[in-house]
């Protein structure tokens, strides 16, 4: 079997890209709302019912670490690079972040066009995150306030959609609170029109912080939890992690379902065959909403062929062993970050 293609940032976003991304956070900070009315927007939110949306709001929530590096998410040229690669796989729908992200992306985009007469994020779905408020590992972790987007914010830059997170805790009044935000949430976004990406994380306390219980019946109960959520879940997605007996999760609610791929682990080819899985355990399984596993997939690889890898099985349902070799660049695979 072949090896992954090597990575390098420096050439997804140059030295010029990142001065000029610099010099206008100083002196024109008001461009990225320039570069949201110019923006192309698609005109479906999915034109084959699926999706593959790229997550990259855990800097916000102080959750760094991946691929092996406790700060790799830190290094914000590293990561900026690492999304636009991604984005220029064939079958990635969109990029769901906080934003000062959205923001950088934005101007990006513009400034991609003003030289090449085209934009990374034409024709890409732009998901905003609302609630980042509950750091990793402090007291107040369940009390997941909205600090990142609101509703007028995303519909300031013409965004496509909003994401929340709940994490249900029986013994933590503090979920509750987010629990009733998250239903408001949804409330706001089905009157402004936008789609609702929620994802409902049951999890228990340990010695070592919270953790999310990844059972068939913790899953389910949380599917169940979520969707009724608002006085409508139309527009709702729901965003869950993978199981066994995933058909029991998806069987526990009509909403489409997006998979997540949770913490950065270095087995990008047992990802994809649970993805595969996924989307073969009911017909609301809608696709997948993957950050560092995408990002960072195995050390020094390519987000670019990472993300056509899951785009293969989600779009094409190709199988998981194929979809694999156009990551290890074995079948016809993506281009390099050499090309």
């Amino acid at each position: 079997m072949g090896t992954a293609h090597p990575f390098d940032a420096t050439r997804a976003l140059s030295d010029d890209q990142m001065a000029e991304l610099c010099s206008w956070r100083a002196g024109d900070p008001w461009a990225a709302r320039r570069a949201s009315v110019t923006r192309c927007r698609r005109s479906l939110l999915t034109e084959d019912g699926h999706l593959v949306i790229l997550a990259c709001d855990h800097p916000a929530r102080g959750v760094l670490a991946a691929g092996g590096d406790p700060l790799a998410m830190a290094n914000r040229r590293g990561y900026l690079a690492r999304i636009l690669r991604a984005l220029g796989a064939d079958g990635v729908d969109g990029v769901m972040a906080t934003p000062d992200i959205v923001e950088d992306l934005l101007v990006l985009g513009e400034r991609a066009r003003d030289s090449t007469g085209a934009s990374p994020l034409d024709d890409v779905l732009l998901i905003g995150c609302l609630n980042r408020g509950g750091i990793a590992g402090t007291v107040f972790e369940l009390d997941d306030r909205p600090t990142a987007f609101t509703l007028p914010g995303i519909q300031a830059l013409g965004l496509d959609g909003a994401k929340a997170m709940v994490r249900i805790a029986d013994d933590a009044p503090e979920s509750g609170r987010t629990l009733a935000w998250a239903a408001e949430a949804a409330n706001q976004c089905a009157e402004a029109g936008l789609p609702l990406f929620l994802e409902p994380l049951p999890v228990r306390r340990t010695e070592t912080g919270w953790e999310t219980v990844a059972t068939w019946q913790a899953l389910s109960r949380a599917a169940a939890i979520a969707s009724a959520l608002g006085t409508t879940s139309s527009g709702t997605w729901l965003k869950l992690p993978y199981c066994d007996a995933y058909h029991c999760v998806a069987g526990a609610t009509t909403l489409p379902l997006l998979m997540l791929g949770g913490s950065s682990r270095g087995d990008f080819v047992g990802l994809l065959g649970e993805i595969a899985s996924a989307m073969a355990a009911g017909p609301n399984v809608r696709g997948a909403m993957i950050g560092r596993n995408v990002l960072f997939p195995s050390s020094g690889a390519d987000p670019r062929d990472a993300a056509r890898a899951v785009s293969a099985v989600v779009h094409e349902r190709l199988p998981a062993a194929e979809a694999a070799g156009l990551w290890l660049g074995v079948s016809g695979g993506g281009p390099s970050a050499e090309e």
